[in-house]
């Protein structure tokens, strides 16, 4: 399908000029992929917004777009054998634009993103970078990282260690604390330890991305907790109070007579805890465990129980 520039603006086929600068600083802003670094898609906007607005930012391009659609290069002066000068839509220079009238002032001239950086980036076009401005804040760069952290620090909290490798070779560890209740793929920001800034500018942050580890017995859905529990045929058959351990201690768990194996029996406010929020459930899905060898008076009595209770499969059927 052919593109429809103003479409990709958002603006109507009588825009002015000044509507279509506006609309392309908008998306620019919103698309561009440093100011977007989670979205995998941001680059691939930001260049369809650049494209667009190459075009219709030229009253030239415009009026042939508008003539023969997205054919127009291959129509009349502008076909595709010419190559783009350094000068944007609209006659003013890419070299000459300050990045901050767009992304505000944590981008400006200099290595970390002057509007020409930007151009160059995204459409490999226009020349040498220029030399950097020595009197201009440039923010640090942000590190991303994931570790992995056990399931019982995910859910009481704690701390974990960190290795970065900073730009200038040296390794260094860090502690991250862990709050009570993180979830996997959570993300922990560290402010002002990522890389340092240049020029006195701010440094930039460190984004943790958390992996949390299974456990042997436990398991998680949000906020509540299920946890296997073992129980022998008689302590089924007669009920029981059985040990279990909580994120909160120890607990005695009632095994009500006559339990069935896969019962789930709710203990209330015995799951994970996050700050401010009120405490999930702990689920004890009972396992009823029979031993493979049986003393000769267990099992009568094992089948005297099973000549009073009625067929479990009665009413099995397809």
């Amino acid at each position: 399908m052919q593109e429809d520039f103003y479409r990709t603006l958002g603006i109507n086929h009588s825009a002015s000029e000044e509507d279509i600068q506006k609309a392309y600083r908008d998306l620019a802003r919103r698309y561009h992929p440093d100011l977007n670094q989670d979205d995998e898609h941001a680059k691939e906007n930001f260049q369809a917004v650049q494209q667009a607005y190459e075009v219709l930012g030229d009253s030239k391009k415009r009026e042939m777009y508008d003539r023969y659609g997205s054919a127009f290069e291959s129509v009349g002066g502008t076909g595709p054998q010419e190559r783009p000068s350094s000068s944007g839509p609209g006659g003013f220079n890419f070299e000459d634009i300050d990045i901050s009238q767009i992304f505000g002032e944590r981008f400006g001239r200099g290595d970390a993103g002057g509007f020409a950086d930007i151009f160059r980036d995204v459409t490999g076009r226009g020349g040498p970078r220029p030399r950097a401005s020595a009197s201009r804040p440039t923010q640090g760069t942000t590190l991303r990282h994931d570790i992995e952290i056990p399931f019982v620090t995910a859910v009481t909290g704690g701390e974990a260690q960190l290795s970065i490798q900073r730009a200038s070779g040296e390794l260094e560890r860090i502690a991250v604390k862990i709050p009570a209740g993180i979830e996997h793929d959570n993300k922990i920001r560290l402010r002002g330890q990522g890389e340092p800034g240049r020029n006195g500018g701010s440094p930039g942050d460190i984004l943790i991305r958390v992996k949390v580890g299974m456990h042997a017995w436990f398991q998680r859905n949000g906020s509540d907790l299920q946890v296997r529990v073992p129980i022998k045929l008689s302590e089924a058959v007669v009920g029981a109070a059985v040990d279990i351990p909580t994120p909160q201690g120890t607990i005695s768990l009632k095994v009500p007579p006559g339990t069935s194996g896969g019962t789930r029996l709710r203990v209330k406010g015995h799951g994970a805890r996050k700050k401010d929020t009120t405490p999930g459930d702990l689920y004890a899905e009972i396992q009823i465990k029979i031993p493979k060898d049986i003393a000769p008076d267990a099992q009568q009595w094992i089948e005297k129980l099973d000549a009073t209770t009625p067929d479990p499969r009665a009413e099995l059927k397809w």
